[in-house]
């Protein structure tokens, strides 16, 4: 499966953005997805992840309270709705995919998608 992240950019501390991550040429229905991000000179790390039927949701403790993974209607897209904003959330987010179960590590995921830029300045 083709995964396309998109949604990244510039965006102030305190600020919003939402990720979005879709499938080409195949449907995500049946797949578990996740999100990972990779800031520079460090480790790609988890961020969030969820069920294939939206009803299980993961997230790494940095983000709990802030970050939202949610299924669209169709199952076939993957949000990622970013709030309050901080500098540490500077990274390249990644879309994962996995037939299994959430993949919550690198190891555990089957797709990866292309990533997308999200810097937050101060």
């Amino acid at each position: 499966v083709q995964l396309q992240a998109s949604g990244g950019g510039l965006v102030q501390a305190g600020g919003s953005l939402r990720l979005s991550c879709v499938a080409s040429g195949r449907t995500l229905i049946n797949y578990h997805m996740a999100w990972f991000r990779q800031a520079p000179g460090k480790e790609r790390e988890f961020v969030a992840g969820i069920n294939w039927s939206g009803g299980t949701t993961r997230y790494v403790d940095s983000v709990k309270g802030r970050f939202s993974i949610s299924r669209g209607n169709g199952k076939n897209t993957v949000y990622l709705q970013m709030n309050r904003l901080v500098i540490e959330d500077t990274a390249v987010y990644y879309c994962a995919a996995d037939q299994m179960s959430i993949p919550t590590m690198i190891s555990r995921v089957g797709y990866w998608g292309q990533g997308t830029q999200v810097t937050v300045s101060s």
